[in-house]
């Protein structure tokens, strides 16, 4: 789970500085928007890629550890179903996490407007 967790905080770490450095940007030239709202849109594309992968890879170690302790002991089943469907649920709100900051970096962000008029939408 710690090394779950690592990936996550990362992840976040990751997105916001891709976003810190398009921030810096020179806000006054219509190229500079565009550069930065590409930045923005590549910061959140990779930022969900990789929560998804580390979601996936935390979901594969929790179903593989399930599996083998059912083997172990198949009278316990379904408690070892339960506490893993419980698990998986707070893995996969770490991703659902990620994809909420990676919707806020590209449908909240300030320089949508300029971006727009420059590219003619």
């Amino acid at each position: 789970m710690k090394k779950f967790s690592l990936t996550a905080v990362l992840t976040g770490l990751f997105v916001l500085g891709i976003s810190a450095v398009a921030m810096a940007a020179d806000a006054g030239a219509m190229a500079e928007a565009a550069k930065l709202f590409a930045s923005t849109v590549m910061a959140a594309g990779l930022g969900i890629g990789i929560a998804a992968f580390g979601t996936g890879i935390g979901q594969g170690l929790a179903v593989k550890g399930a599996v083998e302790g059912t083997a172990r002991n198949p009278e316990v089943s379904g408690k070892i179903t339960v506490t893993m469907l419980i698990g998986l649920a707070m893995i996969e709100s770490l991703c659902i996490y990620a994809l909420v900051i990676c919707l806020i970096l590209l449908y909240a962000y300030p320089m949508a407007e300029p971006v727009k008029k420059f590219i003619g939408m």
